[in-house]
């Protein structure tokens, strides 16, 4: 008897194909919730956004591949083959946010890429952070690979006046062979700082994060150094990065890309990275967050800025919706 599909299993069962290229195939799926409340003490955020289901940028290391599997779609590449476009509900997305108290933190791009291919043509991001613009007093952060960003710097302005805002850009390496291996068919680096100079000649607060330090691939000093130094140039108010992790679902793309790309290295990984460790310990990890912080202090990273309060901070928590400043 075929399997009985439930929940989002079945949502996506049932989404209309909206465009098939050679490559990837674009769904939009209905959409019952936009915010996601965390449930990890690790990360700085208590809201999470995807404005899609999949992404497109295919890059080797990602660890939300495992988000498919709750729509029964287990082929760890189905992941940047498959994409949804959520479909967005004005109404209803801001009868979610009038739960979120004053304050409270919202992150863009926690799984998959607000900014990916798919943004172009179905514009779902565009339409939350225009949402979010008529409101004010969230901490917003986006969190991309894109140059698509530079879009939407309009909004992002009127954001800015309204809530924390900030956009964090991914930057593993400004190699851009090596950029090609582990992030196919994400932007060029170059292209990626660019656009964050164009940000924070906005007036934006953007930053570089050169996550994931994949050992022995861009864990150098001279390639870190490379990566900061190009995010000095540009302006951004913050450079740093994190260890490699991987899940489960990440090693069986991983694993076969270091077969085919860097074979010296995948014994290292198979002892290191296990079924049951997905987090490097030990002293490896400090040596790099060491190194990190000797080149954030070299370029000034480590003396920021205080941000300041936005124009139309809410003075009252409860007038803090719907501002029609």
């Amino acid at each position: 008897m075929p399997q009985q599909l439930v929940g989002i299993a079945r949502l996506a069962a049932e989404s209309p194909l909206l465009e098939a290229k050679r490559r990837v195939e674009y769904f939009e799926i209905e959409t019952r919730s936009f915010l996601a409340k965390t449930v990890s003490d690790r990360v700085p955020f208590r809201w999470m956004i995807n404005p899609y289901r999949g992404c497109e940028f295919g890059c080797k290391y990602c660890y939300a591949r495992y988000a498919h599997e709750f729509m029964e779609l287990r082929d760890p590449l189905q992941f940047e083959r498959k994409i949804f476009a959520k479909q967005f509900d004005l109404d209803r997305f801001r009868q979610e946010l009038k739960k979120i108290p004053t304050g409270e933190s919202i992150a863009i791009g926690t799984a998959t890429d607000p900014y990916q291919p798919a943004e172009r043509r179905y514009r779902v991001t565009r339409a939350i952070l225009e949402a979010l613009a008529g409101m004010a007093g969230f901490d917003i952060h986006i969190t991309t690979k894109s140059d698509l960003t530079v879009r939407d710097i309009d909004v992002f302005q009127d954001l800015a006046r309204r809530h924390h805002f900030s956009i964090h850009t991914t930057v593993t390496t400004m190699d851009r062979d090596l950029a090609r291996l582990i992030e196919p068919m994400a932007p060029r680096p170059d292209l990626r700082v660019n656009a964050v100079r164009k940000l924070t000649a906005a007036g934006l607060r953007a930053s570089i994060f050169s996550s994931p330090v994949m050992p022995l691939i861009n864990d150098g000093d001279p390639s870190l150094d490379a990566v900061a130094r190009a995010a000095a140039k540009a302006g951004a108010y913050n450079w740093g990065g994190n260890v490699l992790f991987l899940k489960d679902c990440a090693r069986a793309v991983f694993l076969p890309f270091l077969e085919q790309n860097f074979p010296l290295l995948v014994r290292r990984y198979r002892e290191r990275y296990t079924e049951k460790i997905a987090y490097l310990r030990g002293d490896y990890p400090k040596r790099v967050h060491e190194r990190i912080e000797n080149i954030r202090r070299r370029y000034g990273f480590d003396q920021r800025t205080p941000r300041t309060e936005p124009e139309f901070w809410p003075k009252d928590p409860q007038l803090s919706l719907f501002s029609e400043t």
